[in-house]
């Protein structure tokens, strides 16, 4: 038995390879952005923020460590992101908050919009956002 066969002692893991650093500073930059796009769309109404959270992360685990750390403990990021790496999770709260703030922007839309066929549009990608926000599972009552 050779030892890649024996069951008490598995192969270990493959480290990935590094990314070259054009590619790590490139995703850096692009967190970044992200995490200011994030920041605009915590005031500023119809600008989504989770997307953009979501984007951060995923581009500063492939690029900075500490970066993603900081994201993963953030008080306001922080348990949106353990959820979405913790089986693909939602919050309820998360979830209302969200139709609340497509509600309002629907609202907006409806009574700014010169063309109706563009608020159309709008209201309807807001709607399938929202059906597929809610059709995401919860986090478990403990966790």
């Amino acid at each position: 038995m050779t030892p890649a066969e024996d069951p008490q002692n598995p192969p270990a893991a493959v480290e990935p390879r590094p990314l070259p650093l054009v590619v790590r500073w490139l995703l850096m930059a692009f967190a970044a952005l992200c995490l200011v796009l994030a920041a605009i769309g915590v005031v500023a109404p119809g600008m989504p923020t989770t997307v953009f959270v979501l984007m951060a992360a995923w581009a500063a685990a492939r690029s900075s460590p500490r970066l993603h750390r900081w994201l993963l403990n953030h008080r306001l990021f922080g348990p949106l992101l353990r959820n979405w790496e913790n089986g693909r999770t939602v919050s309820r709260r998360a979830k209302w908050s969200a139709t609340a703030a497509m509600a309002f922007c629907a609202v907006v839309i409806l009574l700014t919009a010169h063309k109706p066929w563009l608020a159309g549009v709008a209201i309807g990608s807001m709607a399938v956002v929202l059906a597929w926000l809610w059709r995401r599972p919860e986090p478990p009552q403990g966790g």
